[in-house]
């Protein structure tokens, strides 16, 4: 691990721990008031107030992730680590198990029993008209809720690392993103009476824009549903494949996805939780390909099945899909792929079941020019890149052989080149040629070996 930085040359430990502790509890004063107006506002205690209401909870739920982010925002610059494996919240402690359990019963009763929320769904009736003309539904408390954690620690996350300009700016990135084309783009199609679609969601992420029921709707709803149909192949088809050939996966999965941008700002904290046993790659490999397989083959059947008019799954085509959207869309990315943050690690959904990580893994593997290079004759096998990897990659292994990381699974992501102290490791877009070292150099105890 990285040795403690203090945040302020000019205090001591001490007086500085004091600082933090004080931001912190002001960070819980106001986390406590928000998840009691959200308590309140459940209970259906609000009324004629709920846009004061709504006000509370945004307001200090904000400051809240503000106070405890300050800190590294203080003294110099570098990211900080110190003490998350002894804190219960980040460590699989008590109170992890308590928030999985809670955030996991958030997305059960989302999904099932919205009726539940309806007093807290009322209160961002406001919101929701000035937005879309319409009141709210629980999707729409959803998407508020999630672009506020995606803002409010992308603030966090880039206090944290600010001393570096390339997670500054990806994370500006997903903040601008999930906040213009997830949320407020979709909120103002609506309100223009037009099909409510997502810009930075494509198949086969967003699996049903290529479904043949949805794009007959978007092109019968007018010459920007036509375009949108445009959009979203092109981005499919032909971005997807240039970019991820020019830059890797990262280009999506850290830049511009709202599944990527939550787990890189609210998820973390919990990064190190990523299991990196050969085991888990195994597992990892089959399900995640699995699921790409999975939409292929729907996508496929059910153009075939429209062609045929019906005559190759006839009536159960459309539960069909709706099955894959329930169990692959619900169930997998939102009930256990954030809900299990705390126990897993936040890249879950991205790891195990994510068909767009899927296909862009592919790309990168086997046609890409993005790799992690190595420097081995300068890794000293502190542990620090596979600990804090999100992706349960064992980035030392690669780094004490001096080979170069070109893995499917591989977000770009970059935290394992700038938690190490040797600055071994470099993301690099470089030929194609020699981009997997076959024979690495091998670092033994009492020598090191080329094996030629």
């Amino acid at each position: 691990m990285v040795p403690p930085t203090t945040t302020n040359p000019s205090l001591s430990l001490t007086e500085e721990g004091n600082e933090q502790t004080l931001y912190q509890k002001i960070g819980g004063i106001c986390i406590a008031i928000a998840v009691l107006s959200l308590v309140a506002a459940i209970s259906g205690v609000g009324g004629a107030y709920s846009f004061l209401l709504l006000t509370i909870i945004i307001g200090m739920f904000t400051l809240g992730v503000v106070s405890y982010a300050l800190p590294y925002y203080k003294g110099p610059a570098g990211i900080r680590n110190n003490g998350i494996m002894f804190k219960t919240m980040t460590n699989r402690g008590t109170i992890a198990w308590i928030f999985a359990i809670v955030l996991t019963g958030f997305y059960i009763i989302i999904y099932w029993f919205p009726w539940m929320f309806e007093g807290l769904i009322r209160i961002f009736d406001p919101l929701s008209r000035l937005l879309t003309n319409q009141p709210a539904n629980q999707w729409f408390m959803y998407g508020a809720f999630y672009t506020l954690a995606v803002l409010t620690m992308g603030i966090r996350f880039i206090g944290k690392n600010r001393n570096s300009r390339y997670h500054v700016i990806r994370t500006f990135s997903v903040m601008f993103f999930q906040l213009g084309f997830a949320f407020l783009l979709p909120m103002f199609l609506k309100k223009l009476n037009e099909p409510e679609f997502y810009f930075s969601y494509f198949w086969p992420l967003k699996f049903s824009y290529l479904f043949p029921s949805d794009v007959s709707s978007l092109i019968n709803s007018g010459s920007l549903g036509v375009f949108m149909v445009f959009w979203g192949a092109v981005m499919t088809f032909i971005a997807t494949p240039i970019l991820t050939y020019k830059y890797g996966k990262r280009w999506y999965c850290s830049w511009v996805c709202g599944c990527g941008g939550l787990a890189e700002t609210a998820g973390d904290p919990y990064r190190h939780l990523s299991d990196k046993s050969l085991k888990a790659w195994k597992i990892e490999r089959w399900m995640v390909h699995s699921v790409l397989v999975l939409i292929t083959v729907i996508t496929i059947l059910l153009w075939l099945n429209s062609y045929y008019k019906g005559g190759i799954l006839g009536s159960v085509s459309g539960p069909f899909a709706q099955w894959y959207g329930f169990f692959i869309g619900g169930v997998f990315s939102g009930v256990i792929g954030v809900g299990f943050y705390p126990i897993m690690g936040s890249r879950v959904w991205c790891r195990f079941g994510c068909p767009m990580a899927a296909i862009l893994g592919i790309f990168q593997r086997f046609k890409s020019r993005f790799r992690i290079t190595t420097n081995g004759g300068q890794c000293i096998s502190c542990g620090n890149c596979s600990t804090f990897c999100e992706m349960g990659i064992d980035v030392r292994s690669y780094a004490q052989k001096g080979q170069n990381i070109v893995r499917a699974s591989c977000v770009g992501c970059g935290i394992c080149a700038s938690v190490c102290p040797r600055g071994v490791l470099k993301l690099e877009n470089g030929k194609e040629e020699g981009r997997i070292n076959d024979k690495p150099i091998t670092i033994g105890n009492n020598h090191i070996t080329v094996n030629l």
